[in-house]
């Protein structure tokens, strides 16, 4: 039986950006897509949320400080 990584306590939320909202977090990160963070196509969260390389994925993390901590990465 396979379980159901996303829904494991410690994953945070991965979702995918569309290209409208990936170009406008990259402008307002003011940054180009190659500087942000990376993540390999072969993890088991971007396999399992259908991303491919190229793709930019929002992460969002729950945090005992922050709240919410948000962090976007990039498939390569």
């Amino acid at each position: 039986m396979k379980k159901d990584i996303l829904k494991h306590k410690l994953v945070p939320d991965h979702a995918i950006l569309s290209k409208t909202e990936a170009n406008k977090v990259i402008k307002q990160l003011n940054v180009h897509q190659e500087q942000l963070p990376k993540i390999k196509a072969d993890d088991p969260v971007v396999k399992e949320i259908g991303a491919k390389s190229g793709d930019i994925l929002k992460i969002t993390r729950n945090s005992h400080t922050a709240g919410k901590f948000v962090t976007y990465r990039l498939v390569l």
